[in-house]
């Protein structure tokens, strides 16, 4: 492969930024939210549902509905969700709810 090594992922350090109730009440919306685009995106790709991950014949088990989803799954779209926000906050944008 012609991959560069010399790439060092380097993410905003979130610690110590705290999101409001408000935002709070985003994330489970925001988590399903990345869950369907992720899920549109591989179904677009061709992939089924399929009780175990295949690549070649492009089954996934988490094409399901983001409510049936496992918990440790659900809690890595949270976390991409409360990611997003803080790094919001962090850059200095307000987000408000009209």
């Amino acid at each position: 492969t012609n991959m560069k090594t010399n790439y060092i992922p380097k993410p905003e350090n979130l610690d110590g930024i705290q999101l409001s109730d408000e935002l709070n009440g985003l994330v489970e919306a925001m988590a399903k939210n990345v869950h369907d685009v992720w899920a549109q995106s591989r179904m677009e790709q061709g992939w089924t549902y399929g009780p175990e991950r295949n690549d070649q014949l492009k089954h996934h088990p988490c094409l399901v509905a983001y409510e049936d989803l496992p918990d440790v799954e659900k809690a890595y779209d949270r976390d991409t969700a409360v990611g997003t926000l803080k790094l919001i906050q962090k850059l200095g944008f307000k987000i408000t709810k009209e």
